[in-house]
């Protein structure tokens, strides 16, 4: 493990082994955001019959100019009964099934109607089956309406529910237990002595994670001492356990030795990645673990990367990982590393532009990114005009 491991395949190692959570059967409106567990099939045709897409007439479209005697109406939720012969019509709303007899709806602007007695007064529809919606245009009964895997979106649940459904199996919420290690550390808010900072990484977690089906273990701050958190580590009880701090090779950085002493294997350390480097990964049973570095923007980083992915895999997501897209530079990047860089960037009037200081304890420098710019591992030096891979963070 002396080997600093790529980004991708550290990934790769990670996702690899984790087996999604269990499920459970939940409302539409409780599931949403999160991954379909069993595919979404529909109950039933949409429209379920041929509908009208404006308002207007329904004619015989042999039968225009007219004159046409109107007989009805058909409105959505109140079809027309009856069935036209030739030379009738009915009136006919928007969302209104088309009644037997008709096969084209003439738009209300081009109608003139004296009485019942109705005629074209415009250009007309170009062709049977104008401004009507068939059976079956959105969807089929029986279709596949949301695959296994899927985030249940806005979208996904509405179609779901005019699908017929009304509940959705998903896996179950993954329960995340957070603990930040460091005897430097308090609570935000509290009075700080001399040499201590507030705490802010658990909250940034929570933060992070709060798009996700979640429950939350608060495990607080953990001292710099190999019992306790020995034996924090061997009393947790989750799918996953993240630890930020400790997990470099310091005297008190003491987070790798306490899991494995809780009887943890790591899988994985060291990552050739900028900023988190001291990445750790493993298992403890069943339970995953995560131990992030302390620096808060490395831990953003590693949490981006690695935290959010697994969990949205063990909560069923077949595409768990942030996707990226491209900005132009708005200034130059010299040469890059033998690490992937992810580099806090501001997006302006449609340009990246780097942070000049990228040290990674520097939280105000990432509270002003909009991206994150990715430099690949021994990238040429770029130009301002260039395309960029980014990572949108806000």
């Amino acid at each position: 493990m002396s080997e600093l491991l790529p980004v991708a395949e550290a990934q790769a190692r990670l996702l690899a082994a984790v087996p999604a959570v269990s499920t459970e059967t939940l409302s539409l409106i409780d599931a949403i955001g999160r991954w379909a567990a069993a595919p979404l099939i529909a109950r039933r045709t949409q429209p379920e019959s041929d509908l009208s897409a404006m308002d207007g007439y329904a004619v015989t479209f042999g039968d225009l100019p007219g004159p046409i005697q109107v007989i009805g109406e058909s409105a959505a939720g109140r079809p027309f009964s009856g069935t036209l012969n030739a030379g009738e019509a009915t009136r006919i709303f928007t969302g209104a099934a088309v009644p037997d007899g008709a096969d084209t709806v003439m738009v209300q602007e081009e109608a003139k109607r004296n009485g019942d007695t109705l005629w074209l007064d415009g250009e007309g529809p170009a062709r049977v089956g104008a401004n009507i919606r068939r059976r079956g245009l959105d969807f089929e009964g029986g279709e596949t309406l949301v695959q296994v895997g899927e985030q249940l979106t806005p979208a996904r649940l509405a179609v779901a529910a005019t699908g017929g459904l009304g509940s959705v199996s998903v896996r179950r919420k993954v329960r995340v237990a957070i603990a930040a290690t460091g005897d430097e550390l308090t609570e935000p808010g509290s009075a700080l002595s001399p040499g201590r900072l507030p705490e802010s990484n658990r909250l940034l977690l929570r933060a992070l994670l709060s798009d996700l089906p979640v429950d939350i273990l608060d495990l607080g701050i953990l001292p710099d001492q190999l019992e306790p958190l020995t034996r924090a580590f061997r009393d947790v009880r989750a799918d996953v356990l993240v630890t930020t701090g400790g997990a470099s090779v310091g005297d008190h950085d003491l987070v790798r030795p306490a899991l494995i002493a809780a009887g943890a294997s790591i899988d994985f350390w060291r990552i050739a990645l900028r900023p988190g480097k001291p990445l750790m990964a493993g298992w403890r049973d069943n339970m995953a673990v995560l131990g992030l570095p302390g620096n808060p923007v490395s831990a953003f980083v590693t949490a981006v990367l690695f935290v959010k992915p697994l969990i949205a895999k063990l909560a069923g997501a077949t595409d768990p990982f942030p996707r990226t897209t491209t900005a132009i530079l708005g200034e130059p990047l010299p040469p890059n590393g033998a690490r992937t860089d992810y580099l806090r960037a501001e997006l302006r009037d449609g340009l990246a532009y780097v942070a000049a200081i990228q040290d990674s304890s520097m939280l105000r420098t990432l509270a002003r990114a909009g991206c994150l710019v990715v430099r690949e591992p021994h990238a040429a030096a770029a130009s301002a005009g260039d395309s960029a891979e980014i990572l949108v963070i806000a």
